[in-house]
């Protein structure tokens, strides 16, 4: 339900059109209070024509907002990235400008149906006036959003935080509730019970307090089956239960795993890089050729890599309960499986050119000069097969030579060493 009231661009202006009203309502009860000050008399053919024009000209700016939103779509999906659009519709500002636009209609109608010829709604005129310069600046706003962020490296770079800030989050949120031996958990003994999926999707999120809630009610241990982000089909085992002095109901334990139709951010940083690799790669195909796009989004994965390199990373996170006893088992990601998800198709689809292989390979030169020494040996494999690359699309020896350089701008940036003094 929270995925879906992110992704809704409904419900927010719903709220706002039921404010609108409510504000009028407050508004004629000011006015029959007579609390309206000196100066802020309408007569009724006045405020009848300005409420009227606010009317039309809500409605008329609400249909320009969905125009440009359908131009992002067809940009987005275009150009860039399908699943770049789920994290378009949960955008704030364009919520809050549906928001005002609804709002201040709803407002200056539920006026409008109160002028009569000796009673006039004047502070709610003067307060539809402010509400129409409110929507105003925030659709300059929009709009200069919509101009700046729709570039490539603007997703790219919005898209590179979003995912270090769930990788950030996600890590403190296990350090807090990890168990103390949790690199090798010991299950308990017995028969094990296997929770099948009803429906078939793509793991979203998982709510790891009730898992581990349910597990100690039960006294077992939850071992989930697939890390958030794979999809599964109908009747895949979700969840074994190891050990337990009563069985759990299915459709709860279920019920604590969000399935949907696709992958999301919310608890799967991967799908961030999932997205900037989407991007480069658009960038790379030989119907856009674009790679100094490819260059400046690699610049956003190295950064991601960076963070990802510095963290804890284990094949499976084991959250213990109160008392410190195991209680749920989440497979995790490794440090190849995230380095390999950000350089194998772009090395693919780029070992043609001069400026994508130049900037891998500072990449790659960069991860081994600042991480630590556990994470390198899957650093270097991946520089091997950029060096087989290399060797076998570049045959003449002077642009092999070009292509074998690292510069972080793809070109023009070679690293040069640095000159002695005297």
């Amino acid at each position: 339900m929270r995925q879906y009231a992110k992704a809704s661009l409904w419900i927010v202006p719903l709220f706002g059109l039921v404010l609108g009203v409510l504000l009028a309502e407050a508004a004629l009860a000011a006015d029959s209070a007579g609390w309206v000050p000196w100066g802020w008399d309408y007569s009724a053919t006045t405020a009848s024509g300005v409420l009227s024009s606010i009317v039309g000209s809500m409605v008329a700016l609400l249909g320009f907002v969905v125009t440009i939103g359908v131009l992002v779509v067809q940009q987005a999906t275009g150009s860039l990235s399908p699943r770049y659009m789920r994290l378009w519709y949960r955008d704030r500002l364009q919520k809050a400008v549906l928001a005002t636009f609804t709002g201040t209609f709803a407002f200056a109608f539920s006026l409008l149906r109160t002028i009569e010829s000796d009673a006039v709604p004047d502070l709610g005129v003067t307060l539809a006036g402010a509400a129409v310069a409110v929507s105003l600046l925030l659709l300059l706003v929009y709009l200069n959003r919509f101009t700046h962020n729709l570039r490539p490296v603007a997703i790219a770079d919005l898209v590179g935080r979003m995912g270090e800030k769930v990788l950030t989050r996600a890590a403190a949120r296990i350090s807090s509730s990890e168990a103390p031996d949790s690199a090798a958990p010991v299950l308990p003994g017995g028969p094990v019970t296997h929770i099948r999926s009803v429906r078939g999707g793509a793991i979203q999120a998982l709510n790891a307090a009730g898992l581990k809630a349910a597990a100690v009610r039960h006294d077992c241990v939850f071992v989930v089956a697939h890390p958030v982000g794979d999809f599964v089909p109908p009747g895949t085992v979700l969840i074994e239960v190891h050990g337990g002095a009563s069985a759990p109901d299915p459709a709860t334990v279920t019920g604590l795993v969000a399935l949907g139709p696709e992958r999301t951010i919310e608890q799967d940083p991967a799908f961030a890089l999932r997205v900037l690799v989407d991007i480069a790669i658009r960038a790379l195909s030989p119907a856009v050729n674009d790679p100094t796009t490819g260059v400046q989004v690699l610049n956003h994965i190295e950064a991601f890599l960076h963070t990802v390199g510095r963290a804890r990373l284990r094949g499976h996170y084991v959250l213990a309960d109160d008392r410190g006893r195991p209680r749920l088992v989440v497979p995790g990601r490794s440090w190849e499986d995230y380095l390999q998800l950000a350089v194998t198709e772009i090395r693919e689809y780029g070992a043609t050119s001069l400026q994508i292989c130049r900037r891998l390979r500072a990449l790659f030169q960069g991860l081994l000069d600042t991480l630590p020494a556990e994470r390198l040996p899957a650093v270097r494999v991946e520089l091997g097969l950029l060096d087989e690359a290399v060797e076998r699309q570049f045959t003449d020896p002077v642009r092999r030579a070009m292509a074998q350089t690292a510069d972080p701008q793809g070109i023009g940036g070679r690293r040069r060493p640095a000159s002695r003094p005297g």
